[in-house]
């Protein structure tokens, strides 16, 4: 139901954007997060937005780095990345759920994952 994409290969300090699109309205309300998952550490929260209010929450490690946003008409959540560091690397999954939350067990509907690979 949600297909993540826009993940790939780029060099420390590059940009990436990822996209999360509903294969149907499931964007009337609720939250839209990013979640990451390195090999070998646990999936750990990223960004997220009120799909209503458009009120954006930040894990503080990429906090004015990322930006998440929301596109209604195209039932797409996004997630930009700036200046991306080797630390950055790892599967990134969108998620969505009726209320916002960090942990994974906030969300019940998961998006495939994509692969982010940073380069040094």
């Amino acid at each position: 139901q949600l297909q993540a994409s826009g993940g790939g290969l780029v060099q420390s300090g590059g940009s990436l954007r990822l996209s999360c699109t509903a294969s149907r309205r499931i964007y009337s309300s609720g939250v839209v997060a990013w979640f990451r998952q390195a090999p070998g550490k646990d999936r750990e929260f990223v960004a997220a937005i009120r799909w209503g209010s458009g009120i954006r929450y930040y894990e503080d490690s990429v906090r004015g780095r990322f930006t998440i946003s929301r596109n209604s008409a195209e039932n797409t959540a996004y997630l930009q990345m700036n200046s991306l560091q080797p630390d950055d690397a790892a599967v990134y999954y969108c998620a969505w759920g009726t209320e916002y939350g960090t942990t994974h067990k906030a969300y019940n509907i998961w998006g495939q994952g994509t692969l982010v690979t940073v380069s040094s």
